[in-house]
């Protein structure tokens, strides 16, 4: 049976193509999703839900390389600051569980900022909206999946 969930519906009714990518349904992390796909982890980004300062939610979407800079990410929307949601928020708002959170679809409606490295290269990997499935696309085609705007707020993981 082929899975089609509510972001693949979405770039099928928007007429964008995709490619989908199955890795299991054990979530993993965004490094270990890169590696299991065997793709260049600057291509597989990470959705971030956030609360600004005034109560609005926003989704960030970075490079598993790195994290989101908070400082960076309230300057991009507007805030004064903004601060990650607990995961017991994530599902009631968006409708996603931890590890299957994609920017599209989203219950309620959110601004998206996707890091400015995701015009980097081409492609870009995003959450399916269900665990062990990621979609990969055009970077450009996002903004017309989601609305999106391109902003700096990557913070790069010293670890590398």
């Amino acid at each position: 049976m082929e899975v089609k969930t509510n972001p693949m519906r979405h770039l099928d009714k928007l007429g964008i193509p995709y490619t989908v990518h199955t890795y299991g349904d054990v979530a993993l992390g965004g490094m270990e999703v890169a590696q299991t796909l065997g793709e260049k982890p600057e291509e597989v980004f990470k959705t971030l839900v956030t609360k600004g300062k005034s109560n609005a939610y926003y989704v960030f979407v970075v490079p598993v390389t790195g994290g989101l800079d908070l400082k960076k990410a309230a300057a991009s929307v507007g805030e004064k600051s903004v601060s990650m949601i607990k995961s017991a928020e994530l599902l009631p708002l968006t409708g996603y569980v931890h590890g299957g959170c994609s920017p599209m679809c989203i219950k309620r409606p959110m601004k998206v900022v996707v890091d400015s490295t995701a015009l980097d290269n081409e492609r870009f990997y995003v959450s399916a909206g269900r665990i062990g499935y990621q979609l990969e696309m055009a970077s450009s085609d996002i903004v017309k999946a989601t609305g999106a705007v391109f902003a700096d707020i990557r913070r790069p993981d010293e670890r590398l």
